[in-house]
């Protein structure tokens, strides 16, 4: 592959993943205002993003056997129109309750790109550099943390929070277009794989009982959990706590989120020298105790709102470390399941990502202690959880290659 068609290949694999966190970053400052025209309250709004991690978490679970059995475009191009229609759906919506079930039905389209963006990338890349290629891919999804709230903000406040709707309906259909002109097709569709319920249950088992899948699957769910309730909880953390503007929180939002994408590229020298599973360990342990100093100072009101920014951006430069190399463990040991696998991984992240986001507006006492309480336990188990699993995957596979390069 030359370096030409490399670089586009990142960038549209790139784009499919980052469009639901775009769908989730651009629209968070305008939480307030949403509350103000919808008549209803914040910790109310809140539950659309819960709705949204609900519907990534179901629908990926739907997409993993069909880009097995289709090939990985045509799933795709079904899961993108989804989006189109529900994105033009929120625009126009009257009522809370009906904005929360359209960004359940936007999740089930866009949760397609997630999907098949993961299984490409075990489709097309050397085993050897899947890790490297996840970290090129969150540069791409991180751009969304930094412009995404700055772009929201500035939006709604001109245009009012419809139009932040219309503006993703329109990258959905770019993204589209994209897809059908220069996206490779990747794995041939296996036409032997069986839909039947009993048959794609027996699919996931498969998977899952892999103890590489099911300690770094679980793990990194866990640990990115801690992002999700940063997501949740930091507009109104920021804007009624602290009283930043929404203009200001965007800037904030994409200070904070540049920590990601650094630490995610210095994850890709660090793989030169250093195994993935060296990487993740040190990375979890480093962010639990920045989780610990982050919820002690919010609990005895130590923080300000400048070492609040600075702890959570410390907080998330770990989780560059974390993400790309529990993707990689994950997905590793699987050529011919690689939707079911990226399908089950997701379904467990987003999963998890939505109790913590539900817990936070569960929680929602007017500070910072719900958002930050959830940070640090995410932050604790997941590094529990990654020693505890290593040290089975010692016992279990001593005689189990790790890898197919099939």
């Amino acid at each position: 592959m030359d370096r030409k068609r490399y670089i586009i290949l990142i960038l549209i694999l790139g784009t499919l993943s980052a469009l639901s966190p775009f769908s989730i970053d651009m629209y968070l400052p305008a939480f307030p205002a949403i509350a103000r025209d919808l008549h209803t309250s914040v910790a109310h709004i809140q539950l659309s993003l819960t709705s949204y991690f609900i519907g990534i978490s179901i629908g990926q679970l739907i997409y993993g056997p069909l880009l097995d059995r289709f090939g990985r475009k045509k799933p795709l191009y079904i899961g993108l129109l989804v989006y189109v229609l529900a994105s033009l759906g929120c625009a126009v919506t009257k009522s809370a309750n009906i904005l929360i079930a359209m960004r359940l039905l936007q999740a089930l389209g866009s949760c397609a790109g997630m999907v098949a963006a993961r299984a490409l990338v075990r489709d097309l890349f050397p085993v050897g550099d899947i890790a490297k290629v996840f970290s090129l891919l969150l540069l791409v999804i991180a751009v969304s943390p930094m412009v995404a709230p700055t772009v929201g903000g500035y939006v709604s406040a001109a245009f009012g929070w419809h139009a932040v709707f219309i503006i993703l309906t329109s990258i959905a259909v770019l993204i589209l277009a994209g897809c059908v002109f220069w996206l490779p097709q990747g794995r041939e569709a296996d036409q032997q794989l069986s839909l039947k319920p009993k048959a794609i249950v027996n699919n996931f088992h498969s998977v899952f009982k892999h103890p590489y899948f099911y300690t770094y699957a679980i793990t990194g769910g866990v640990a990115s959990a801690s992002q999700y309730a940063y997501l949740s909880g930091s507009s109104d953390v920021f804007i009624n706590y602290y009283h930043v503007s929404q203009k200001q929180y965007g800037w904030i939002f994409a200070f904070i989120a540049a920590g990601l994408i650094g630490s995610s590229q210095v994850n890709s020298v660090l793989l030169r020298s250093f195994k993935s599973e060296q990487v993740i360990k040190v990375a979890l342990f480093i962010q639990s105790l920045v989780g610990i100093t982050l919820f002690t100072a919010t609990l005895n009101g130590w923080i300000s709102e400048a070492g609040m920014i600075v702890l959570i951006f410390l907080f998330l430069c770990c989780q560059g470390f974390i993400s790309p190399n529990a993707s990689a463990l994950s997905l590793a040991p699987f050529a011919k399941q690689a939707g079911s696998a990226s399908a089950l991984m997701g379904t467990l992240q987003m999963g998890i990502g939505a109790c913590a986001s539900a817990m936070v507006s569960f929680l929602n006492n007017g500070t910072a202690l719900p958002m930050t309480g959830i940070m640090v336990v995410c932050a604790i188990c997941g590094c529990i959880l990654l020693f505890a699993g290593s040290k089975m995957i010692s016992h279990k596979i001593i005689n189990q290659p790790l890898l197919t390069t099939e």
